[in-house]
């Protein structure tokens, strides 16, 4: 089927006194989008796809679902691109305010909300301030009113090779062998997995992997500790606003990339979807390497973030779909089933597909599954 793509954007009031995006006036958000639909077919139904730094309007899948005959939105929030200094509720406010532009520019009757990857906790996250609105301000204290925002319920929610949540991934990718974030490259020997003479190797011992796991944990809450200290001296300085930017190395270590028994499934052993996972714990685009304090606590946090798929998906009440990739890179089949497991619809179904990697790239030829199988679920639930 033919498909037509048609840029927009629109702005949107901001009331925030700080600003963390490049350009543009105070007060107001400028959200870019894309709407991807059938030449000649019509419908009242969108799925709106987005995701905490955008940019996946021309992903397989989002490409493949338009051929198949449904409308699309793809939704940039305002951190396009760029994550350094992320606030996750604002992400919220900006798939809210796009959630109710497609509403009134388009005339769209049902919302089916598309989380794929990381937006699947972006997408749970939104769905159940929606539903139980109570958020007035970020992890930092900074004032942010979801609770007023007026937010508009999805009809139903679709996990896309999602990941729990932004903080649980990067906990989980975390290396724990840094014990000293001014000193990231003298490292715990014991819990350096990617260390020619680390006495640990694969397969794993369920102690080891019980240690690495603890001392992920231990280092996220170190660094939320020591960002927190920070706000506070902020806050009794005569720049109350002021922020502060850091580094975090080592963000792509994780047993699963050299144990394949590890939360075991169809990928490649001995490597991540970055490339090599060597190279990508301290390369520039790991997650999180730039942040700021108050993105940290927001996005990142083990134990701040509001964005927490899991806790998220435990209060929602509308129909969700899971979908796993079996040789998923990035989103491992224990993330889908603990995503499945915590929704509180009892609306909800889990398909996995098999062989498909994290993009569609590899094995294209599994897209028509997972377009089938979404096309199903959309059909019998009358979208």
């Amino acid at each position: 089927m033919d498909i037509i793509r048609e840029p927009y954007g629109f702005v949107h009031a901001d009331a925030g006194r700080l600003k963390e995006t490049y350009g543009g006036p105070s007060g107001q958000v400028f959200v870019e989008c894309m709407r991807i639909r059938p030449i000649d077919k019509d419908s009242r139904t969108v799925i709106l796809f987005s995701h905490p730094i955008g940019g996946g309007s021309f992903l397989p899948l989002v490409t493949a679902l338009a051929h198949a005959g449904y409308h699309i939105i793809y939704c940039n929030p305002r951190y396009r691109g760029n994550d350094t200094a992320l606030i996750m509720e604002k992400c919220v406010l900006d798939l809210g305010a796009c959630i109710a532009d497609a509403k009134k520019r388009f005339g769209y009757d049902k919302i089916v909300l598309g989380g794929w990857s990381g937006g699947g906790s972006l997408s749970l996250f939104y769905q159940d301030q929606a539903e139980h609105p109570s958020i007035t301000e970020t992890p930092a204290g900074d004032p942010v009113d979801l609770k007023g925002a007026g937010l508009v319920p999805a009809d139903a929610i679709l996990l896309l090779a999602a990941h729990v949540s932004r903080s649980v991934t990067m906990t989980e990718w975390l290396d724990p062998s840094i014990l000293d974030e001014g000193k990231p490259f003298e490292r715990d020997r014991d819990l350096n997995i990617y260390a020619p003479d680390c006495p640990n190797s694969p397969p794993y011992s369920d102690a080891f992997v019980m240690r690495f796991r603890a001392a992920q944990i231990e280092r996220n809450r170190r660094i939320t500790s020591w960002a927190k200290s920070q706000l506070a001296e902020i806050r009794a300085s005569s720049d109350p606003d002021a922020e502060r930017c850091f580094v975090v190395q080592g963000t792509m270590c994780d047993v699963r990339w050299l144990d394949p028994s590890q939360d075991p499934s169809d990928r490649k052993p001995g490597t991540c979807y970055l490339g090599d996972p060597r190279i990508a714990n301290d390369g520039p685009v790991g997650l999180g390497r730039f942040t700021t304090l108050r993105s940290w606590l927001s996005q990142w946090s083990y134990d701040e973030s509001r964005a927490d798929g899991l806790g998220n998906a435990s209060r929602i009440s509308c129909p969700t779909l899971v979908i796993s990739n079996s040789a998923d890179l990035a989103c491992t089949p224990s993330h889908a089933q603990r995503l499945f497991d915590a929704v509180a619809s009892p609306d909800k179904e889990m398909r996995t597909i098999s062989g498909a990697d994290h993009y569609y790239i590899e094995r294209r030829e599994l897209l028509p599954i997972a377009v089938t199988e979404i096309g199903t679920w959309l059909g019998r639930h009358g979208f």
